[in-house]
């Protein structure tokens, strides 16, 4: 069983214990964290995920082994196939054109069948969440989720997210389809009310009806953008690596020269994997990178294409960077160290929400549970 870390909401203790029940008998039933490249969750926070105490972890459910991926240990990935440079441009447009090597958790392969167990939400690299994309890049090496992340950002995010059928889909696609495993998906759609829909089948099937789902019941459409976005980080992003989603979702509505406040009191930290990176290059625009892209080849193209989602799009000419919006962390992250990234500070103790609460008329937009709704404008630009 593949299923997604604490930063998406899902019903997966429900899972958990149901498909013991169901499957019980089995030789041996296992689970695999997708945690693309986060950090590993430690013991007592994975069976808060699963929904069961160490306790039942050693007893009830000592068969069951759950592992974290890991995506920096090549002891733990296989190599399954390349991706050829003229495959990889005619997917692309002409955008890019290089040789794609696939890497993936090495254990699918111990398994008469694989199940991906996942919600789908409108997301800012691939389009849509979900399906095959528990795959890579929930289980897979650094070199393929390098890849399209920055192809993602090289088509921007108001442009990807949303849409169902995208260049980076295509990829994800073409390397699951390596994976010579029999393979199921149980793709979900959750709101803040609960499950909304279960669609069963292959990765790509019920990756296609979840996402159809959430195109109706996750994208919130306004009628005009707005100078003052207050974006509530929830507390299942505990960095800015995951809390960067407050900015992809709400970019879309954002005024030209508006602010985008991520309000997250919690976060004190903008990566535990990648915080070295992005202390080095910052926050900017993609153009700032696509411009000058010698400079940044030791930085990994999932750092760039990350950073590019958060400061969003913009432009960079004759040395000059615009960012077409102003993007303000109201986090526990030092005043000093947000200069440094090049992201505005803002003290979380001197914002009350409700001050953006019944303001929407004059431009201010409270969002309380931000990162899974994606709000866009009734006539998007992007979107054309």
């Amino acid at each position: 069983m593949i299923i997604p870390d604490h930063s998406r909401t899902a019903p997966i203790p429900m899972f958990f214990h149901m498909l013991h029940e169901l499957l019980g008998d089995a030789k041996q039933l296992d689970f695999i964290v997708a945690l693309g490249t986060h950090p590993p969750m430690p013991e007592d926070h994975i069976n808060e995920h699963v929904g069961t105490t160490a306790d039942e972890r050693k007893t009830k459910y000592a068969k069951t082994n759950i592992y974290n991926h890991l995506w920096d240990d090549p002891n733990e990935l296989r190599e399954i196939g390349v991706i050829s440079s003229d495959e990889i441009e005619d997917i692309s447009g002409g955008l890019m054109c290089e040789d794609v090597r696939v890497t993936v958790n090495k254990r699918v392969f111990e398994y008469d069948q694989i199940i991906i167990i996942g919600p789908t939400f409108p997301h800012e690299v691939v389009g849509f969440s979900g399906g095959n994309k528990y795959f890579f890049p929930g289980i897979s090496g650094a070199e393929v989720l390098n890849f399209f992340h920055w192809l993602g950002a090289v088509i921007t995010n108001p442009r990807i997210i949303g849409t169902k059928y995208t260049p980076v889909r295509k990829v994800v696609d073409r390397a699951a389809s390596m994976i010579n495993v029999p393979k199921l998906c149980f793709s979900l759609v959750v709101t803040h009310d609960g499950l909304r829909g279960l669609y069963i089948g292959t990765p790509e099937e019920a990756w296609e009806a979840a996402s159809n789902l959430s195109a109706q019941v996750h994208m919130v459409h306004k009628d005009h953008p707005y100078k003052s976005v207050l974006s509530v980080a929830p507390k299942m992003y505990d960095d800015i690596w995951t809390g960067g989603k407050c900015m992809y979702k709400m970019e879309p509505v954002v005024a030209d020269g508006g602010n985008l406040i991520i309000y997250a009191p919690h976060i004190d930290e903008i990566s535990y994997t990648h915080g070295e990176h992005l202390d080095k290059i910052g926050y900017h625009t993609r153009d700032y990178f696509l411009k000058q892209i010698d400079k940044f080849t030791d930085v990994p193209r999932g750092v760039l294409a990350h950073s590019t989602h958060v400061k969003g799009i913009g432009t960079f000419e004759d040395g000059v960077e615009k960012p077409r919006v102003n993007v303000i962390l109201a986090t526990r992250i030092p005043e000093e160290r947000c200069k440094k990234i090049n992201l505005g500070y803002r003290d979380p103790d001197t914002i009350n929400p409700k001050d953006w609460e019944d303001r929407e008329d004059e431009g201010y937009l409270l969002v309380p549970k931000a990162g899974e709704m994606l709000y866009r404008l009734k006539n998007d630009p992007f979107s054309k």
